[in-house]
């Protein structure tokens, strides 16, 4: 089915963590929209795209979060942005409504109940604004639920205080509003897409790929497409933000790991170091303190070429780890939005450019196939517009 694109004048994104770093930064870049587009539009994948939709810099901005202090005082304390980029519109970022998330002791019924009544009362705050679920929440160590065959299983049988992260889904989900996985987190189980797809709404995840393997995706597809053999490829990560502590915990960094490494040998379509009977694709986090979010990555490449001739690649990103993820997870929400109004529901593997994990059936691997699919979604949505009865 479609939705009457008329209804909506702006985008509501509503995301789990949302004084984290990344929702902080995405806080002060929805205000920027408003005040200095400059800032943020030319930084969009989205720019110029879905012109049908709302204007681009008509977005609000809530959600949850367990920190009890200002978003500007969350600002501050991750460190991502200088002061003389939000300080003045300090009041205006402070009246972002954040709402308590659910008890950590409350069970998995009463946590969507609550999340189902705080979407509907943050949309009533916003009644012409098509909302949109983000879940920007920390790496967790909970297995996939995938054993559940219903919502009624997930709700019976998964823990909230292991994997927070369903609840907020499943009670999206519920009230009917797009899901966005931006996390390591395995929240597009089987269960929760069919309510999904029941439910008219699409779900996009895993994992957004942000910096190190965004850049590794372009290269692996590069030296495929030139036949040049990987024949093993090191990684390492140092960040000294709260993602970074929290990945020290093995159980916790396993998913992202794994993320992170499977891509490789996906879009080569062989094991990287299968001549020496194990795989040479290492890939490492640690967490260092004084890099703060300004995040470090450093990859070794080597390589054959004809005459099995050994050759390298070194390669140093000085990023930041908030300042690349934000405008992913502002472009993910108008997708979202287009999808949404174009009648999309279910998983969307179409939109693998943008997760180290998409989820659904055949997702683009290589970044040319990449690209070349989201040409192709966005045609879709735009033809799904016109034909009803747009112009």
């Amino acid at each position: 089915m479609t939705h009457d694109h008329n209804s909506y004048r702006s985008l509501l994104i509503l995301a789990s963590g949302a004084k984290g770093a990344i929702g902080s930064t995405l806080a002060a870049a929805v205000l920027a929209m408003r005040h200095h587009p400059e800032w943020v539009l030319p930084y969009l994948t989205t720019a110029g795209k879905f012109p049908w939709l709302f204007p681009q810099g008509a977005v609000e901005f809530a959600g949850w979060d367990i920190a009890p202090h200002a978003m500007t005082a969350a600002i501050r304390a991750h460190g991502v942005l200088p002061a003389s980029v939000w300080r003045h519109h300090a009041d205006e970022i402070d009246h972002i409504q954040v709402l308590p998330a659910p008890s950590a002791d409350a069970d998995m019924a009463a946590q969507i109940d609550q999340i189902v009544h705080d979407i509907r009362t943050l949309s009533a705050c916003f009644p012409e604004s098509l909302p949109v679920f983000v879940n920007l929440l920390p790496a967790c160590s909970a297995e996939s639920p995938d054993a559940c065959q219903t919502a009624a299983d997930i709700v019976q049988q998964v823990n909230p205080a292991i994997f927070p992260d369903m609840a907020y889904a499943l009670g999206a989900v519920f009230s009917g509003i797009p899901v966005v996985n931006f996390t390591p987190n395995p929240v597009e189980c089987r269960a929760l897409v069919q309510e999904a797809i029941q439910s008219d709404v699409p779900v996009v995840g895993r994992d957004g790929k942000t910096g190190q393997t965004f850049f590794k995706v372009v290269l692996a597809s590069a030296f495929k497409a030139r036949n040049l053999r990987v024949d093993g490829w090191y990684s390492l990560n140092i960040l000294g933000n709260a993602d970074g502590k929290n990945l020290m915990d093995p159980e916790r960094a396993s998913g992202k790991l794994a993320n992170k490494t499977r891509l490789l040998d996906d879009i080569l379509e062989y094991q990287v170091g299968e001549r020496y009977g194990e795989t040479a694709h290492k890939v490492h986090i640690d967490y260092y303190p004084p890099r703060g979010d300004a995040k470090e990555a450093w990859d070794v490449i080597d390589l054959n070429g004809i005459f099995d001739m050994p050759m390298s690649l070194r390669i140093n990103l000085q990023g930041r780890d908030s300042i690349l993820a934000a405008p992913l997870v502002f472009d993910l929400a108008r997708w979202m939005g287009a999808l949404f109004l174009s009648g999309r529901r279910g998983l969307v593997p179409e939109l693998g450019f943008y997760f180290k994990k998409p989820m659904g059936d055949s997702p683009p691997v290589t970044f040319q196939e990449q690209l070349n699919c989201l040409q192709a979604l966005e045609r879709t949505c735009n033809d799904m517009y016109c034909s009803s009865g747009g112009h």
